[in-house]
């Protein structure tokens, strides 16, 4: 089948990747001349694994090529995916103007049948709009016959196994609309990814309004998994509990699972911050309060903030002469999205109490540099205070703690006593809960993690720390 996948980012670009894969003729289509350009030479502008090679194979093979021109990506499609970006706005709505201004560019230019997907992660009754939209400029065009239908087709992607979620999908959603152009609109997507259906039926088909409601439902369940055990972690902590242990008790129950029980520095990223906003937003608009999307969502704001909680716990609130390392920048591993990523908000944190800080990440720093020059005053962002370094044993030199808030498998086997003769003071602060204590303990390094009996561990080293004398290279303190 001929398709379009319009816009280039994420999402757009996986799924162009991944449909010319399975041997349809697609063009993306994005308005940056740069990414175009940089796209047509073979590159990819985000990191995804497999995702360049898939880019280039396929280049190759004829299935798969880039432009800017929109108008005729459209003229000769079958279907037109949108995919662009839906920003939050401050009111935590979704910014639906790249997606209707798709739209009208598809209304300017369709010609015959056309099936036009919603690919974005949009609220419900976009697809509506988008009808309209492109409805409209036919009338303009005086083709207000033309037929065509909009798809709600959400995507269920995870950032660093992207290829794999789409080429091995447990469901695929699609909403058609009501009518004859409805079920044309089904046999075409039916067509589309019949692929995926061979063996048994992996497509779940419902209305539109329902299909743009699941996106939202699915990641605010997952989401609110994360911070439900988030707050399980903090009691943990007060009445003496392992959370880790309460994890693998409760995630042996079939009816609840292992998936997303992991506490940690609290979610981040380009969906579940986004989505769960928009959702209490579309929620508010219909008269319906999201009590528990709303809690989950200040849960998550708050849990940010945990690891510089425990800092001050050991320092004090004034950290000026303290050094920390931070290994991980990107909100999760196998990406170098910092969207929303943890590692903003601690870092900030540290640099407004005049602490210094020295952090790695093994794909993130270019994204990184950017994101923290857009959040923190320039002074801070390009002053003493703040080094991104190459490489992260660097990063450890004279550190008075080390926070880990990635869990990139680089990070999981160091050199613990490397890593003790390194710091001015053994701690490591687990924001991950990636290290088992006991083994941190027998080299001489204390581990802080999030819910692991934490309480009576920090009053010790906050006593030690504090005590005169106590921070000589390479310490070890006890817990």
């Amino acid at each position: 089948m001929n398709v379009t996948v319009v816009g280039a980012g994420y999402v757009g670009l996986v799924t162009a990747a991944c449909l010319a894969d399975l041997g349809h003729r697609v063009v993306g289509v994005d308005r940056d001349h740069g990414r175009v350009a940089l796209l047509q030479a073979g590159g990819v502008p985000i990191y995804e694994p497999g995702l360049d090679e898939l880019v280039r194979r396929n280049g190759q093979a004829g299935r798969l090529r880039f432009t800017t021109a929109l108008s005729q990506a459209v003229t000769e499609a079958e279907v037109v995916f949108i995919a662009v970006g839906t920003p939050p706005q401050e009111d935590g709505s979704a910014d639906l103007q790249h997606v209707l201004d798709v739209a009208r560019q598809v209304g300017m230019n369709l010609r015959g049948f056309q099936v036009v997907v919603n690919k974005s992660t949009v609220p419900v009754g976009t697809g509506a709009r988008v009808q309209a939209a492109i409805a409209q400029e036919l009338r303009r065009r005086g083709l207000e016959e033309t037929p065509f239908a909009v798809v709600s087709n959400p995507e269920f992607l995870k950032e660093g196994a992207a290829i794999d979620d789409f080429m091995r999908p447990d469901r695929i959603v699609v909403g058609v609309p009501e009518g004859p152009l409805g079920a044309r609109a089904r046999q075409t997507m039916a067509q589309l990814y019949a692929p995926f259906n061979r063996h048994h039926e992996r497509t779940v088909w419902m209305d539109v309004a329902s299909a743009e409601l699941s996106k939202y439902a699915a990641n605010a369940m997952l989401a609110t998994r994360i911070s439900f055990m988030n707050e399980m972690a903090h009691l943990a902590d007060r009445v003496g509990a392992d959370i880790d242990a309460v994890r693998r008790g409760i995630g042996a129950d079939q009816r609840i699972g292992h998936s997303f029980l992991y506490a940690g520095t609290g979610y981040g990223g380009s969906c579940f911050p986004k989505d769960t906003r928009a959702l209490i937003h579309t929620a508010a608009a219909h008269g319906v309060p999201m009590q528990v999307v709303a809690s989950v969502e200040r849960v998550n704001r708050a849990q940010k903030q945990v690891l510089v909680e425990h800092l001050l716990a050991l320092f004090g609130p004034d950290l000026r002469g303290r050094r920390f390392a931070i290994w991980g920048l990107a909100f999760k591993p196998n990406t170098n999205d910092m969207r929303e990523a943890p590692s903003r908000t601690v870092i900030a944190e540290l640099l407004r109490r005049g602490a210094e800080v020295v952090a790695h990440d093994p794909v993130a720093m270019d994204e990184a540099r950017r994101a923290l020059g857009h959040d923190l005053d320039p002074a801070l962002a390009n002053g003493p205070q703040l080094h991104l370094v190459d490489d992260p044993n660097a990063a450890l030199a004279g550190a008075h703690a080390l926070l880990l808030l990635t869990e990139w498998k680089c990070f999981h086997n160091p050199d613990w006593a490397q890593v003790r003769d390194s710091m001015q003071e053994a701690i490591v602060l687990d924001g991950r809960n990636l290290y088992d204590p006991a083994l941190l303990q027998a080299h001489g390094v204390a581990h802080i993690g999030i819910g692991r009996r934490n309480a009576l561990g920090l009053a010790r080293l906050a006593q030690t720390a504090r005590a005169e004398g106590q921070q000589t290279q390479g310490q070890t303190l006890p817990l």
